[in-house]
């Protein structure tokens, strides 16, 4: 195990999943934890993120001191590194010259971090700040032509400090720098597999909940198909999920859930249909942030109400994801907690009074992925696309109402036939279709129409931070177009969105 001090970089879940990338168990941590806490893990190794703090500011974060005590290798990367010179007895100051973007690196040394790096290297700055005279016990490691201390190391304590970022693509050989911290400096084993961690999670969970009842909200999802299936595994019969068709799912989507999850998988499912009570709810609202309020609240009186039936229910299952709790405890609290006020944290409501079971709160998404198919789950629902959880009402632009979700409904029904005959289903983060609140003139046959227009919407992304429209042939782009307007009444125009995020967000609402 390692354990990662988030200093508030945005790189820090790269940090991660670099680290998991070599089969290594890995913890972000903010910079509240106690050195005492970290030593009860018991871990290999700590690396320090970056930040976009300098360290002499009066208010910049810092870590419990004690971690330097604790006899555990440490690696600092760029303002962790700050932090390590500075607590340790050195100096750091506002750089003569900011470095940023890309550097040649000159290693003094091939041993330790750098074994097997070569002399010369290109890394990747993000710097105002730099050293300005070491800790005693420390050597300079490697320099660039701006920055004479640009890796650090105190071979005797196993300390080590990088000015640049190894996490990064931009720095060519900064995987093998993070291997050899892992491996040879921290003497980590690579035993970290969704096998085992399956296994593990499925005992805590009994453990845990022992013969208890666990209530789970079904999306259809893979994060609460897959939290379905760890806790089903875990309990059997005493899991029950709830699925509330609220008529704004895609074609069919219950039907398919069913035949999946609780015909195949044996999960005991409870289906509610609320579809006309949604509908109705959203009657003449067009805001998109009311439409969002409005839909959560019908969800939770909805969820609730089936809840309550169910008798000696202990717990709530819950899908929530490590992004959303490294989100919720970040550093300086951070715009996301402004942006993104996850509905899976602290969105409990009290008078349930149920426990959280969350079984995959350490997990990335892709890791997900990976582990729903390592327990056997469809591939239709390992590789679903993300869908919002207010559902198409938020891809209905303007009024909501079930003819207009109607027409939504059978043209993505074509846009994700034609995407996945075409191949480019798993090449997508997502791939939608958007109903505009305008009408076109058009012609058929003879006549002269005025009907919808809808917007298809396809992205690719690593991680939905960042997206780019995705560059689909110019033929699957006229089939989509031709199928749509042929056999959906009522549209009559297709357009394709090409904007990127930023500046566009992927969802139009």
């Amino acid at each position: 195990m390692i354990v990662i001090i988030d200093f508030g970089s945005q790189f820090n879940q790269l940090i991660a999943r670099r680290v998991r990338e070599c089969r290594v168990y890995c913890q972000i941590e903010p910079p509240t934890v106690t050195a005492d806490q970290i030593r009860t893990w018991a871990p290999e190794g700590i690396i320090l993120s970056g930040g976009p703090s300098s360290i002499y500011e009066k208010d910049s974060p810092r870590v419990d001191a004690g971690i330097f005590d604790l006899g555990i290798p440490v690696l600092g990367i760029c303002y962790g590194m700050h932090f390590m010179v500075d607590t340790l007895g050195g100096k750091v100051k506002k750089a003569a010259k900011r470095e940023y973007g890309f550097a040649s690196l000159s290693a003094r040394q091939q041993t330790g971090l750098f074994s097997g790096i070569g002399k010369e290297t290109v890394t990747w700055m993000s710097h105002g700040d730099s050293i300005d005279g070491l800790p005693k016990g420390f050597s300079v490691s490697a320099s660039t032509a701006n920055t004479k201390v640009a890796a650090m190391a105190n071979i005797r304590k196993k300390f080590f400090g990088v000015q640049f970022h190894p996490e990064v693509e931009h720095t060519a050989k900064g995987r093998k720098m993070i291997h050899n911290f892992l491996f040879d400096i921290c003497g980590c084993k690579a035993s970290w597999t969704m096998k085992s961690f399956a296994r593990d999670t499925v005992s805590q969970i009994r453990d845990t909940v022992g013969d208890k009842k666990v209530i789970l909200g079904l999306s259809g999802g893979v994060d609460s198909s897959v939290t379905a299936l760890l806790i089903h595994q875990a309990i059997g019969k005493n899991l029950t999920c709830i699925f509330v068709d609220n008529g704004l799912l895609r074609k069919d989507e219950a039907v398919q859930l069913k035949e999946k999850l609780k015909s195949h998988l044996k999960i005991n499912i409870r289906f509610v249909k609320a579809a006309s009570r949604f509908v109705k709810a959203l009657s003449n609202v067009s805001d998109p942030e009311q439409k969002r309020k409005i839909i959560g609240k019908q969800f939770m009186d909805v969820f609730e109400a089936e809840a309550l039936k169910i008798k000696d229910a202990d717990f709530l299952g819950q899908g929530t994801l490590y992004p959303d709790i490294i989100e919720s405890q970040s550093a300086f609290g951070g715009p996301t907690a402004v942006i993104k006020s996850h509905h899976n944290v602290g969105g409990l409501p009290k008078k349930m009074k149920l426990k959280l079971v969350e079984p995959l709160k350490y997990l990335f998404k892709d890791e997900v992925r990976k582990l729903g198919k390592t327990m056997g789950l469809d591939d239709d629902l390992v590789w679903r696309q993300p869908f919002p959880g207010p559902g198409l009402a938020i891809r209905v632009i303007g009024e909501v109402t079930k003819k207009r979700l109607d027409v939504l409904r059978e043209v993505d029904s074509v846009l994700q036939e034609e995407i996945r005959a075409s191949g480019y289903y798993r090449k997508l983060w997502q791939s939608f279709a958007v109903l505009l609140p305008i009408k076109s003139v058009g012609i058929m046959g003879d006549g002269r129409t005025y009907e919808n227009i809808v917007a298809i919407r396809a992205v690719t992304s690593k991680d939905a931070m960042t997206a780019d429209w995705a560059k689909l042939p110019h033929r699957l782009l006229g089939k989509i177009s031709n199928r749509i307007i042929n056999e959906v009444r009522g549209v009559n125009r297709v357009v394709y969105d090409i904007s990127s995020k930023p500046p566009s967000t992927i969802e139009w609402e």
